[in-house]
């Protein structure tokens, strides 16, 4: 079966942590670019960060082979790691006997993840990366809304 190839883009920005934060993200295929954001009032950098992954997966209509960017170590490491999933094994529970922080943006997220093939990139936050970069821009437009 052919896979559609998606390349995610994403980004979250929080001012102050916690404080008003936002979350953009740019879905591209064959040439079509699609953009979302959103916010919260008062969330944390690393929920936004999340969200800005869930909602670009939630925009797919289909199973697809996805290339993901992310200046995140947090979302690219709990992934491909395995740390999230070890979490979701041990009731949300660490190995340092701590509880995991946001276990219900982590759970969907890894729902989401199960029905594509996909990789991560890293990409160096505020280094010239374009669509970082737009991404960065859209998603501290939208933590200046709160």
């Amino acid at each position: 079966m052919y896979l559609s190839e998606v390349s995610i883009y994403t980004d979250g920005a929080c001012s102050g942590n916690p404080g008003p934060g936002g979350w953009a993200c740019i879905l591209r295929y064959e040439g079509h670019e699609k953009e979302l954001s959103g916010g919260e009032e008062s969330t944390t950098n690393n929920r936004m960060e999340l969200l800005a992954l869930i909602n670009a997966l939630k925009a797919l209509k289909r199973k697809c082979k996805l290339t993901i960017y992310s200046d995140s170590q947090y979302v690219i490491n709990g992934i491909t790691k395995g740390w999230a999933q070890s979490w979701k094994e041990n009731n949300w529970i660490k190995k340092d006997k701590k509880k995991a922080l946001n276990p219900e943006l982590w759970d969907e997220l890894l729902t989401l993840l199960s029905e594509h093939e996909y990789e991560f990139v890293w990409v160096k936050g505020h280094d010239g990366h374009p669509e970082n970069e737009r991404c960065d821009k859209m998603a501290v437009e939208e933590s200046k809304k709160y």
